[in-house]
């Protein structure tokens, strides 16, 4: 009987350890890589993976053969910064043949949204320049992206000089450093579901991709990144509409990926393993929405979060790996608008 004792035994103490809570150097959730960080930036290169992360004051990127493997992959620092202040959430993408890694420096109201390029995607990068965002306003989380022809920088930012909320504004981009025109805003956290944390209220993180019927959407993060009310939403943008113009963009009715069932969308679940999911990135070949997946099976994704059973705290952030797949008959609303008109087409389903 005594080796079924200690059988029995050892059952118990394993069924006991998995009961705890996750300890802060240990992550237990479903897709955890193990790498300590927020707002992951991934592209793929042929079989590679890159991606990018601001870390000791610079930006550090690290290269492997998949989405997980990058947690175990060495960082190189590209770039060091030279007294800007806090380095925020950098952005890799890859245009004609170059790779340009946006991010956000400054202290406080003077973050401002800064640019680096190189011909290979994990050395040789430039001395940083400012981009000249018309407005001349705090500016964080900006990407590029090309569609119909026309590159566009998206970016969280605020109206004026006081924080009070963070909009998504857009604007055309004559080369990938040189906007152009005017500042547009798309997006302002205007709806109840996205209101839950304010202090400021926030719309941040746009991420874009184009779905099966042509149509642009900007995938977003909102509420309070120190809450576990962090979700993603979803702009689409309508057939035909022009990005610049703020009533062509339908606002998904409640989040797509987060863990509160009651900010989340009709149709959609709350999370099971992670709290808070957001920042997000669509891991794209070259990072080019013209590569955006057709419908059907799942693609990769990648997000922060902090697992179940863990306080949440900017400080308990993990790189997750995740999936997302093509939700079509999918109505969305025109945000702020009476009488809501909406619009049904492609919305997205993202997994753990």
């Amino acid at each position: 009987m005594a080796p079924l004792r200690r059988l029995c035994a050892l059952l118990i103490a394993f069924l006991l350890l998995a009961a705890l809570p996750a300890s802060a150097g240990e992550v237990s959730a479903t897709g955890a890589t193990g790498l300590r960080a927020a707002d992951p930036s991934v592209i793929r290169v042929g079989g590679t993976y890159y991606s990018v992360q601001s870390a000791g004051g610079g930006i550090e990127v690290r290269q492997a053969g998949s989405p997980g493997g990058l947690a175990g992959a060495a960082p190189r620092r590209v770039w060091t910064d030279p007294g800007l202040g806090s380095v925020w959430a950098p952005e890799l993408v890859r245009d004609s043949g170059r790779y340009y890694i946006y991010f956000a420096a400054g202290n406080d109201a003077a973050h401002r949204m800064y640019v680096i390029s190189s011909a290979s995607p994990d050395s040789g990068y430039s001395g940083h320049t400012q981009l000249r965002l018309p407005g001349d306003k705090f500016a964080i989380d900006g990407t590029l992206f090309t569609f119909g022809g026309q590159r566009y920088f998206v970016w969280s930012g605020w109206e004026g000089d006081t924080n009070v909320e963070q909009n998504l504004y857009i604007a055309r981009m004559s080369d990938p450093q040189t906007p152009t025109g005017g500042r547009f805003i798309i997006s302002q956290p205007r709806e109840p579901w996205e209101r839950v944390v304010g202090n400021p209220f926030i719309n941040e993180a746009p991420e874009a991709i184009r779905d099966p019927n042509g149509q642009l959407h900007v995938v977003y993060s909102a509420n309070g990144s120190w809450s576990d009310q962090y979700c993603l939403a979803d702009l689409r943008l309508r057939a035909g509409g022009d990005p610049t113009y703020e009533w062509d963009w339908y606002k998904s009715n409640g989040c797509l990926f987060g863990s509160n069932r009651s900010t989340m969308m009709g149709g959609w679940d709350p999370t099971l393993y992670v709290n808070g999911p957001g920042h997000h990135t669509f891991v794209l070949l070259d990072g080019d929405i013209a590569t955006s997946p057709p419908p059907g099976p799942t693609f990769p994704l990648m997000y922060h979060a902090v697992a179940k059973g863990t306080p949440y705290s900017w400080d308990n952030r993990f790189w997750y790996t995740g999936s997302f797949t093509w939700w079509g008959g999918t109505t969305y609303s025109r945000q702020n608008v009476p009488g809501s008109p909406t619009d049904t087409g492609w919305g997205l389903k993202f997994f753990e």
